[in-house]
């Protein structure tokens, strides 16, 4: 993706818009032993462990299937992705689904579904023995679609509301059942009330209402997906396309966007909104899935007991409630079964948030012994190498390559392995190569904003400062805070460096002693506060540093010197103006910082020096 398609991104989720179709459109090992029969049961797109039998498993994953095939449908000619690799297991019982539930109180949560999200995998979770499981998981389930299809963040309402119209829709063999608005939504209105329509518009992901928990976050879920069905059942989503194009691309307020686009005032587009709801009428249509989703594509092969609760210690591991019992369940698991892939890996995780990596890496070793084709192991130990930073070799650095060259061969749509390739690809100089492998990542998780960044400093590594600074702009439009915070930060940086650049090089020059031009300073400093950086020209090849600042000198204020130690020596980097350079990570350049994480630009001066363009406090 390059800049300029960057610039355009809020433009191509609204073309996805305008397609979009809106007519009738914890275990032990001796529990699990003895207890249960698991199976695994792979369709086209999904894993599915069960120890519910074949038949539930293969209704899993066709529920599924034909969940994907529907999404497909309601936004057309989107490539329905998961960025973040699924795993989807299914518990015979509520008992079962209790052991791994979040707790409260110390007590496990009463949950028929869960879904848990993480950076390298997320689980989805069922109670078979209930009636319906599918609601919650459906709704996260559709956030996830929407992450690895939309290209830009939206309003809260409208995510929200749509994961809420999507984990409503009924499937069977044949058909999904599409627009009924469930009797809770109806009651939770009643009781609740509803808030004004211009108001839960204005919601933002940092907003109280959308984050704390009560009366007026569950009015905002229940009045955003009867604004969604409203909608759909009107045929005006190409209305709301313009109203996004009004509100991001173009910043007009709320109220006019909905004049302009609805062709109604917010009070009387609010009074349409209530006469919806009071009506209590509704579309309520039928959607044919594909005719061979339920026989095409599908395998099943047992799984056994020790894998199983492997797999349940996994899940564990990616929970806050649970972690510390994990790592004594893969410890457990080992001790009778040494080789076991699953465990070894779960166990070196375990130790990577810990961040010992010596023994993360031998674990990850064990597991790739065990099993040389799992994705996951081979993106944790180029993670790894990742993790610690400076202190590799440059043998290190290409085995960190490979490794996750391996892991995005194995499993071609795992984002975050791209972001990782791309970093290795960085510190190993391929730098044209981490661009290709962050535009990947980017592909595949458009709404990542750190992939940006990362993608953004690639750019400044090749000296493509039109290119990052087009990147950072359009992050500084972000609804997350922090995020146009720090991006409005690093474009303003970087147009005072080049405006600074333009500057020196418009500047009159006269000849030195050895025939090139320098540029002439109209006003002098006393010699006692001129920093000794050396003047390097503007168009010379931006490089990048990783490693750990040891030391900072500011005696020349506001010039600085700063001792980065890295890949076993110690450089000398020149920062000219500390007050002007562009830092990233941190709130400003500090005289302070000792010991810190850093990642620079920079243009060689010498033997392991060089002067600082950019700063990224990691």
């Amino acid at each position: 993706m390059m800049a300029a398609e960057f610039l355009a991104m809020n433009s191509r989720w609204v073309r996805l818009l305008l397609l979009c179709v809106s007519t009738a459109t914890v275990f032990s090992r001796v529990s699990l032993a003895g207890e249960a029969t698991w199976i695994e049961v792979r369709s086209p797109h999904f894993s599915v462990i069960t120890d519910a039998g074949e038949r539930r498993g293969r209704e899993v994953a066709t529920r599924f299937e034909q969940m994907r095939a529907v999404f497909a449908n309601l936004i057309v000619n989107a490539k329905v992705n998961l960025p973040i690799p699924l795993q989807i297991v299914a518990f015979r019982s509520t008992k079962e689904l209790r052991q791994v539930s979040p707790l409260w109180h110390g007590k496990p949560v009463e949950l028929a579904g869960l879904f848990q999200a993480g950076s390298d995998r997320c689980f989805i979770m069922l109670d078979m023995a209930v009636e319906n499981p599918w609601g919650v998981v459906f709704h996260e389930y559709a956030h996830q679609l929407m992450n690895g299809t939309l290209t830009a963040e939206m309003d809260p309402w409208f995510e929200e509301g749509f994961a809420e119209y999507f984990s409503s829709i009924e499937v069977n063999s044949r058909q999904a059942m599409v627009g009924k608005i469930p009797p809770v939504t109806y009651e939770i209105i009643r009781q609740e009330g509803m808030m004004k329509l211009a108001d839960l518009m204005r919601v933002q992901h940092n907003s109280a209402t959308y984050n704390e928990s009560g009366d007026k976050r569950t009015v905002f879920y229940a009045e955003s997906s009867m604004i969604v069905h409203y909608l759909y059942d009107n045929d005006l989503f190409p209305k709301l396309a313009m109203y996004f194009d009004l509100k991001f691309n173009k910043k007009v307020p709320v109220e006019d966007a909905i004049q302009q686009s609805f062709g109604m005032s917010a009070a009387n587009f609010d009074k349409t909104i209530r006469s919806y709801v009071a009506s209590n009428q509704f579309k309520y249509y039928r959607m044919n899935t594909p005719a061979d989703i339920e026989t095409a594509g599908y395998t099943t092969r047992p799984v056994n007991a020790t894998d199983a609760s492997a797999l349940i210690a996994d899940i564990h591991g990616h929970s806050l409630d649970y972690h510390e019992k994990a790592v004594s369940e893969f410890e457990d698991i080992l001790k009778t079964d040494p080789a076991n892939a699953a465990a070894c890996r779960g166990l070196g995780y375990a130790y990577l948030q810990k961040k010992d990596f010596q023994k993360a890496g031998e674990y990850f070793q064990l597991a790739a012994k065990g099993d040389s084709k799992d994705a996951r192991v081979h993106y944790y130990s180029g993670l790894l190498m990742n993790m610690r930073g400076t202190s590799v070799s440059p043998a290190d650095l290409a085995f960190m390559s490979d490794e996750l060259k391996t892991a995005v061969a194995l499993d071609p749509d795992f984002a975050d392995a791209y972001i990782q390739l791309a970093y290795a690809q960085s510190r190993t100089g391929d730098v044209p190569g981490a661009v290709v492998s962050a535009k990947k990542a980017i592909s595949l998780n458009p709404r990542n904003q750190g992939y940006y960044f990362n993608l953004a400093n690639l750019y400044m590594q090749q000296s493509k400062m039109g290119d990052a600074l087009s990147i950072f702009r359009a992050l500084a439009k972000s609804s997350d805070q922090g995020v146009a915070q720090r991006a409005t930060a690093a474009a303003l940086q970087i147009e005072n460096i080049q405006t600074m650049m333009t500057r020196t090089d418009n500047a009159p020059r006269t000849e030195t002693s050895d025939g090139e031009q320098a540029p002439i300073h109209l006003q002098a400093r006393p010699v006692a506060t001129v920093p000794s950086v050396p003047d390097v020209p503007s168009q010379a090849a931006l490089k990048f540093l990783k490693g750990t600042i040891m030391s900072v000198d500011c005696k020349s204020a506001p010039a600085a010197t700063l001792t980065v130690a890295s890949a076993g020596k110690n450089w000398t980097m020149q920062v000219r103006d500390s007050h002007h350079v562009l830092v990233m990570g941190a709130d400003a350049f500090s005289c302070s910082w000792s010991k810190q994480k850093v990642a620079l630009n920079y243009r060689e001066t010498g033997e392991s020096a060089g002067s600082v363009a950019t700063i990224e406090i990691q």
